[in-house]
C-alpha cells in the first residue's frame, strides 16, 4: 500500500484526475457556448441558414457537412485558449518538477 501512495503522490495522479473532471466540464460549457450562442450568431451572419450545425453543400449525392465542421473547429479553438489562459493565469506551467 505504501508504495502505491508514493506512486500516486510522485506521479501527480490525483491531479490528472482533477484536470480530467474539470477537462470534461470545460468541455460541456464550451459546447453549449458554441452551439448555443456563437453558431446562431453565425448563421445570422451568413443569412439564409437557420442553423449553423446543418449547413451543407450538396456536391452530386453527398452532403458536405461544413456547418458542423465548423461547429467542431470553434470548440477545439474555445477549449485551446481556455486551457492556455488557464494554465497561463495560474501559473500551472511552473508546478512541473523537473526530473534529473
Amino acid at each position: 500500500m505504501k508504495g502505491f501512495l508514493d506512486f500516486v503522490r510522485e506521479q501527480g495522479v490525483v491531479g490528472l484526475a482533477v484536470g480530467f473532471i474539470l477537462g470534461g466540464a470545460v468541455s460541456k460549457l464550451v459546447a453549449s457556448l458554441v452551439g448555443d450562442i456563437i453558431s446562431p450568431l453565425l448563421a445570422l451572419a451568413l443569412k439564409n441558414i437557420e442553423n449553423l450545425q446543418g449547413a451543407y453543400l450538396q456536391v452530386g449525392s453527398a452532403k458536405i457537412m461544413w456547418g458542423s465542421f465548423l461547429n467542431v473547429l470553434i470548440d477545439f479553438v474555445v477549449i485551446a485558449l481556455v486551457v492556455y489562459t488557464g494554465v497561463k493565469v495560474l501559473k500551472l506551467d511552473k508546478l512541473d518538477k523537473k526530473k534529473a
